[in-house]
């Protein structure tokens, strides 16, 4: 009777392609190629300084290291080997054509056949195990020219690039070269849905920034910050919750989410300040017994001819971890989308670095889509850091570009990778400082999930006086890109900062929402060396700050024993602070002030202010809802579903729907 695993044996036989050493070698090659492109391996280490440490490292670590062993494409790919490898070993082992494996021999460190003949090092790769089958004496026939495994079918082979383009499965336990190129597949796969497919908390790195405290206004009534236009913290809260996830607290940064949103405030005169400040006091919504002070800054929006030529540099990051269709692909995308809002005078560069470092297209006018198109899709992900000069680049070429009366700006768009040729944290940001000195401004883009280095980010956009940003999919990057490019490009007013001198007399507790990271010393006001933040034409800047009035029941402070309580002046009793701002024109090395009272009542509370409240209330239960009793998502959601207003873009709208789900994840 015959078995029928010897029939399956013998058909296997004759589908076993003749060995061939010289395929064998180049498939080696090309899956070593592959490899080391899937993993991005650096010349350099990167900076960490700013990673979390002990437990919280040890958790990330844990985690990516978990999320890569259990991803589907690894588990699908060594169940499936491990299958083949049975089918084709169980019939060997039945006719003893499998070596039996001695022990290991002490002197060489591998494992002995009972031939003599040396199988590898113990505890090798699977793949140097799995051919040994190709031992066995292929049949004197040829194979079918359509077998599986055949010649022609690893031929395939050839044409592997980047994962995920890889998806044959076949006959690899024959050929340890494919299967080699197929684990780099899986390892690069399982590390994209590992870290930038799920979105969970834990995997990206913040600034770490205390909750702005409550203050009592008669020991400490001046609060003094930078303005701050970025916009990332609420995309990647966008996207973690689209994910299915609830950010972690310190990812949310309130003004942040406030200020993404377009608004409707007063302009300013045609003359005079490039900005127009507005200040609205309105009663809080999750306390009756506190008041809000809504302080609006709206930036002149010039008309598109009117505004300066444009030099851009577009730093981009081309490592290993950039192939993703959220990362590499979708920056090109978004760049595409820029080139429409480019006037003729306007000028572009691109250098790469990592993958691929160097000059990708030097200074070429805006009308030329033809040759900067070509040159984006130039761009590739993959391969070993190579970009020590990346950055010093980026800036010999934008000074090449920069003339009188232009505006010159870096545009570094990564995932995360910051080693652009600096690797000191420090030294980084005073090469950068320096530069911000000769006028040519620097702005962050951040791509995809979980290499994101957001501390990083925000540190480096504030340092060049731009914009940090976080484009998760193309609508975002219009919005960046094209809705609001020249409020992103085209600074109006550098080193912005507000103070606001509390009255005692009238408040006696304040704090201010958000800003944690854009606090500034009372005497940095009136130092002009101190860096600030930039408002960009047609932006508008708000800042919120929550006022217990004295005599309210809401105080939270009590009276201090020992200190003798300190006078207010009472020639002030109608007013409830005094607002101060400098700002710098363009260029300018001396700075300017405004400054006046805001009293009780001022302005008139309208859609825009009351969103912005519901907002504000919104970041605040995310990031743990100290001040709020027991206001919760149902009044957040109510307060900016009734504020939506002129929603021409549906940012609101889609406000409301994030606070839903947030909702839903925290039940």
């Amino acid at each position: 009777m015959t078995d029928p695993l010897d029939e399956l044996k013998r058909a296997m036989d004759r589908a076993t392609p003749i060995p061939d050493p010289a395929r064998r070698a180049a498939n080696l090659a090309r899956a070593e190629e592959i490899f080391e492109r899937a993993q991005g391996l650096a010349a350099a280490p990167r900076p960490t300084h700013d990673r979390p440490t002990g437990w919280a490292g040890l958790r990330n670590g844990a985690g990516r290291m978990f999320a890569a062993l259990a991803a589907r494409p690894a588990l699908a790919a060594t169940t499936g080997l491990a299958a083949l490898s049975l089918i084709v070993l169980v019939p060997l082992i039945r006719e003893g054509g499998v070596p039996l494996l001695q022990p290991e021999d002490p002197l060489s460190g591998t494992m002995v056949a009972q031939d003599g003949i040396s199988i590898g090092p113990a505890g090798g790769e699977v793949a140097e195990i799995a051919a040994a089958p190709a031992a066995v004496e292929p049949p004197s026939a040829p194979a079918p020219a359509a077998a599986v495994g055949s010649p022609t079918d690893i031929a395939d082979t050839e044409s592997l690039d980047i994962a995920p383009r890889v998806r044959s499965r076949r006959s690899t336990a024959a050929d340890p070269e494919v299967e080699l190129a197929l684990r780099a597949e899986s390892i690069a796969e399982a590390e994209r849905i590992g870290h930038d497919g799920t979105g969970r908390p834990g995997s990206e790195t913040f600034a770490h920034a205390d909750p702005q405290p409550l203050r009592v206004a008669a020991e400490e009534p001046v609060s003094t910050f930078a303005i701050d236009v970025d916009t990332a913290s609420y995309a990647f809260v966008r996207s973690t919750l689209m994910h299915g996830f609830l950010p972690s607290p310190e990812a949310v940064r309130i003004e942040e989410m406030i200020n993404y949103f377009p608004y409707e405030y007063a302009e300013p005169e045609a003359t005079g300040s490039p900005f127009r400040p507005t200040v609205t006091v309105l009663e809080t919504p999750w306390n009756r017994d506190t008041q809000l002070i809504h302080i609006a800054l709206q930036g002149r929006s010039p008309a598109v001819e009117d505004r300066p030529p444009l030099n851009l540099v577009f730093l981009v990051d081309t490592s290993g971890s950039m192939d993703d269709p959220a990362k590499l692909p979708l920056l090109v995308q978004s760049f595409r989308l820029m080139l429409g809002q480019l006037r003729p005078p306007d000028q572009i560069a691109i250098i790469a670095y990592a993958g691929s470092a160097g000059l990708v297209l030097d200074a070429t006018p805006a009308g030329d889509r033809t040759a900067i198109l070509a040159a984006l899709d130039q761009l590739h992900a993959g391969g070993s850091t190579a970009g020590s000069e990346g950055l010093h680049l980026a800036y010999q070429t934008a000074e090449r570009m920069a003339a009188e009366g232009e505006v010159t700006r870096v545009i570094l768009a990564t995932d995360g990778d910051f080693n652009v040729g600096i690797a000191d944290p420090d030294a980084l940001e005073q090469f950068i400082a320096r530069k911000r000195q000769s006028g040519i401004y620097l702005s962050v883009l951040g791509f995809g999930r979980g290499n994101l280095d957001d501390a990083t980010m925000q540190a480096l956009a504030q340092t060049g006086n731009g914009q940090a940003a976080y484009i998760d999919t193309l609508s975002e990057a219009r919005k960046v890109l094209v809705d609001q490019l020249t409020g992103a490009l085209f600074p109006i007013a550098d080193d912005v900062k507000i103070q606001v001198e509390f009255n005692p007399a009238a408040v006696a507790e304040y704090r201010l929402i958000g800003y944690e990271t854009r606090a500034l010393a009372r005497e940095d006001f009136n130092s002009d060396k101190v860096d600030a933040g930039e408002i960009g034409a047609g932006h508008s800047v708000t800042a919120l700050y929550e006022i217990t009035p004295v005599g309210s029941p809401a105080v939270l402070s009590d009276p201090l024993r020992y200190a003798e309580p300190r006078e207010a002046r009472q020639d002030f009793d109608g007013e409830l602070a005094y607002l101060r701002l400098r700002y710098k024109e363009p260029g300018e090395a001396e700075s300017r002030l405004i400054e006046f009272p805001i009293t009780p009542g001022m302005g008139a509370a309208d859609a825009d202010t009351r969103f912005a409240a519901a907002i504000a209330g919104f970041g605040q239960i995310l990031r743990g809802g100290r001040y709020l009793g027991t206001w919760f998502y149902p009044d957040a959601i109510a307060l900016a579903e009734a504020n939506t207003g002129d929603d021409r873009f549906g940012y609101r709208r889609e406000a409301v729907t994030m606070m839903r789900l947030a909702e839903s994840l925290a039940d």
